[in-house]
């Protein structure tokens, strides 16, 4: 399990831990090498961080899926908590080295306010991708909406407790229970490449999880 923990001293510690995890992913099967991820310049307003070696004929797609930060309540659409917000800044200082191109939400606003700092610092417009229907049915459009992606930049997909797996089972990925109500710091890697066998590995981003209160919780 590898745990990417922000550093704003060292922000180069985050990509280390973004390389060493790709490469174990890269390592175990089918995929090809990626370049090392290192800090790049500011890219143009719209744009969003762009990795070189995907420019590249054939190039795989990395696709990180991640549920909401901690939400404030438990009403339907509740802004995040102080917590959700620093996981948030979080997640964002963790995949500033991770090439993202694409953001890819829901309509609630938990899943946009999760995404806002990387999107935010990259200039990108996240695509919305209404969750209104069946888990197994949204999951479908998010797969739909990440493999449409330009193929010159990895995408971040921010769901929920209940589509995080179906997500991660609609891109090829093995299909795993729903996540608790306490599970917010997972952070599920895909590298996606035509005609091979979809790769996945799991890091921790944030504050750690109270895993006894994740045991004691039903999902939601």
């Amino acid at each position: 399990m590898t745990r990417l923990s922000p550093d704003r001293r060292r922000p180069s510690r985050a990509a280390a831990a973004h390389a060493a995890l790709l490469g174990a992913l890269l390592l175990a099967g089918c995929a090809p090498a990626l370049p090392r991820a290192e800090p790049a310049p500011a890219p143009p307003s719209g744009t969003g961080a762009r990795t070189a070696a995907a420019h590249a004929a054939g190039a795989p797609l990395v696709v990180y899926v991640v549920r909401h930060a901690e939400r404030i309540d438990a009403s339907r659409d509740p802004s995040l908590s102080e917590a959700g917000r620093a996981r948030a800044t979080a997640l964002a200082e963790a995949l500033a080295h991770a090439g993202i191109g694409t953001v890819v939400t829901t309509q609630f606003v938990r899943t946009r306010e999760t995404a806002a700092p990387i999107a935010g610092a990259l200039g990108i417009e996240p695509v919305v991708v209404a969750a209104a229907g069946p888990a197994d049915a949204h999951a479908a459009d998010v797969a739909r909406a990440v493999r449409a992606a330009p193929r010159d930049g990895a995408v971040l997909v921010v769901g929920h407790s209940n589509t995080v797996p179906a997500i991660v089972g609609a891109l090829g990925g093995p299909r795993f229970d729903d996540l608790c109500d306490a599970d917010y710091d997972n952070l599920f890697v895909l590298v996606l490449r035509d005609g091979a066998p979809v790769r996945l590995a799991r890091a921790r981003f944030g504050a750690a999880d109270d895993e006894s209160a994740c045991r004691a919780m039903a999902p939601l």
